[in-house]
C-alpha cells in the first residue's frame, strides 16, 4: 500500500490497544451512529475493524473510509459497554491524529475546517472575543429573541437548525484570573479551568462553581497563563496543536501551587485527565502530565465528595424543582463519573429527579460535530428529546458546555418549556435560596 493513504507518525493506534477488542458487539446498541443507521461501520466495532485494516496495510485510508471515522461522535459509551476494556477513545484520536499528520493525506473539508478555527480562533483569547463580537450584539440587540419568537416559522429549515445553536451572549463574559475567594481559614487551594469559550457563553457556571467552593471553604485561583485544555484539537486529530496546549496548562497550573485543578466542564476534564497519553512520548513532560493528569478533578465529583461538610450542607436552601439529568458522556463514559451528579441532586431539599430511560446516550453535541455533521447531530438529539419531554421535567440537568448548547437547541426546536443548566448552578442556587 501507498504510504500516502496509511497511517504516519508518532500517535498510529497501538495493536495492543486494538486486540483487546473481542469483535463481540456489545458496543453496538450503545452507540448512537449505529442506532440512527443500522450499519455495522458505524458501529465502534466496526471502525476499529477499518482502523486494524489501514493499521496493517490491508486497505487504503481512501475518503469513503475517513467519512467513517468521521461520523463517530465520540461519545465512548462503547468504552462502558465493553466487556474487554477497550480504549476506543484514544485508539479514534491516535487514528486521527495519525491521518492529520501525513502531509501527502487529502482529509475532508471538514477536517481542516475544525484545525483552522481550533488553532486561530477557539484556541487564541482575543481572536475568539473578536469573533464573538457580532454574535454577542446579536444576542444584546433583541434581535435574536425577535428571530426565536415572531419570525421562527419564517426561517428556512436549516438555517433554524444552525441558528437554534447559537449561545444566548446577553450576559457579561466571565473572565476573571487570579485569585477568586479568600477564605479566612482555607481547606484546600485550588485552580479553576476557565477554558476557552465556557466562560464566554455560560459565564453563570464558573460564578455557581466559585460560590460553591468558596462554601466548601477552599481557596479559589485561576491561573493567568492558562489556556484552552485542547480537547477539540484532539478529537479533531490535531495532536500537535494539543501536546502544546497541554505543556502550557501543566506549567501555568505547577505555578499556581494547588491541591487540584477544578473543572467545570466534562469534555475539558476528560481530556486534561489524559495528557498522560498525549505526553507518552515526550521525555520531559511525560512524568510531568501523569503527575497533573491525577490532580484533575470534574467539579461535581469533587462537590460531591464533599456535600455533606457543615460549611456547605447546612446552608443549602429548598429548591422546588423537577429536574432530569443528562449525563454527559465526557463525565460518565470518559472519566467514569456517574454518581456524583446525582449525589449532590440528591442532597438538595425540595428537589425532584426523573431519571431519563437512557440518561447516558449521547445528546449529539460532540465538540464541533453538530457543526459539520448536522444532520447526524440532529437525528441524535431528536432521540434525545424524546428521552427528556418524557421525564417531564422543568429543567435538564448537564455537566459540559456543548450539551447544554445542545439541549437548548433541543428544547427551542421542540418547544419545550424547560431550561438547560449545570448541574453546579442548582446546587448553587440551593445556596443563594438559604442566604
Amino acid at each position: 500500500m501507498a504510504d500516502t493513504l496509511s497511517f504516519v507518525g508518532p500517535d498510529i493506534p497501538s495493536a495492543e490497544d486494538l486486540r483487546n477488542c473481542i469483535h463481540c458487539g456489545f458496543c453496538l446498541p450503545a452507540c448512537p451512529t449505529y442506532i440512527a443507521t443500522g450499519h455495522e461501520l458505524e458501529s465502534p466495532r466496526g471502525r476499529l475493524h477499518l482502523i486494524e485494516a489501514v493499521r496493517t496495510g490491508r486497505v487504503e485510508a481512501s475518503s469513503q473510509l475517513l467519512g467513517h471515522l468521521d461520523l463517530c461522535l465520540q461519545c465512548r459509551a462503547c468504552e462502558t459497554a465493553c466487556p474487554s476494556a477497550v480504549p476506543y477513545g484514544r485508539i479514534m484520536e491516535d487514528a486521527r491524529a495519525s491521518i492529520m499528520a501525513n502531509p501527502a493525506r487529502s482529509q475532508p473539508k471538514s477536517w481542516w475546517l475544525r484545525g483552522f478555527v481550533l488553532r486561530n480562533v477557539i484556541a487564541r483569547p482575543r481572536v475568539l472575543r473578536v469573533a464573538l463580537f457580532p454574535a454577542r450584539l446579536y444576542s444584546r440587540s433583541g434581535l435574536q429573541r425577535l428571530v426565536r419568537g415572531k419570525l421562527a416559522s419564517r426561517l428556512p429549515s436549516r438555517l433554524a437548525r444552525l441558528e437554534s445553536l447559537a449561545p444566548d451572549l446577553r450576559r457579561s463574559p466571565y473572565r476573571q484570573r487570579g485569585s477568586l475567594t479568600t477564605p479566612v481559614a482555607p481547606k484546600a487551594r485550588v485552580a479553576l479551568l476557565g477554558g476557552c469559550v465556557h466562560g464566554e457563553f455560560f459565564p453563570q457556571t464558573h460564578e455557581a462553581t466559585v460560590r460553591v467552593l468558596d462554601a466548601l471553604d477552599c481557596e479559589v485561583v485561576a491561573p493567568p497563563d492558562q489556556g484552552c485544555c485542547g480537547a477539540l484539537h484532539q478529537h479533531a486529530g490535531d495532536a500537535s496543536a494539543g501536546r502544546d496546549l497541554a505543556r502550557r496548562n501543566i506549567e501555568a497550573f505547577k505555578r499556581a501551587g494547588v491541591d487540584a485543578v477544578i473543572v467545570n466542564a466534562a469534555g475539558c476534564g476528560a481530556a486534561m485527565k489524559e495528557y498522560d497519553h498525549l505526553l507518552r512520548d515526550d521525555p520531559v513532560w511525560a512524568k510531568r502530565a501523569e503527575q497533573f493528569s491525577a490532580q484533575v478533578k470534574d467539579v461535581l465529583e469533587y462537590v460531591a465528595d464533599r456535600i455533606d461538610e457543615p460549611s456547605l450542607r447546612s446552608r443549602l436552601g429548598a429548591v422546588d424543582l423537577d429536574v432530569t439529568l443528562q449525563d454527559s458522556c465526557h463525565l460518565a463514559h470518559a472519566q467514569g463519573v456517574r454518581d456524583a451528579p446525582r449525589t449532590i441532586l440528591g442532597a438538595i431539599p425540595g428537589l425532584r429527579l426523573s431519571e431519563m430511560t437512557t440518561p447516558d446516550r449521547c445528546c449529539g453535541s460532540a465538540g464541533l460535530y453538530s457543526a459539520v455533521q448536522p444532520e447526524m447531530s440532529a437525528r441524535v438529539l431528536e432521540a434525545k428529546m424524546d428521552d427528556v419531554v418524557g421525564t417531564g421535567a422543568a429543567v435538564i440537568c448537564t455537566a459540559n458546555p456543548g450539551c447544554t448548547l445542545q439541549l437548548q437547541a433541543g428544547v427551542r426546536r421542540r418547544g419545550v418549556d424547560a431550561e438547560v443548566q449545570h448541574v453546579i448552578e442548582i446546587l448553587s442556587q440551593s445556596l443563594n435560596e438559604s442566604a
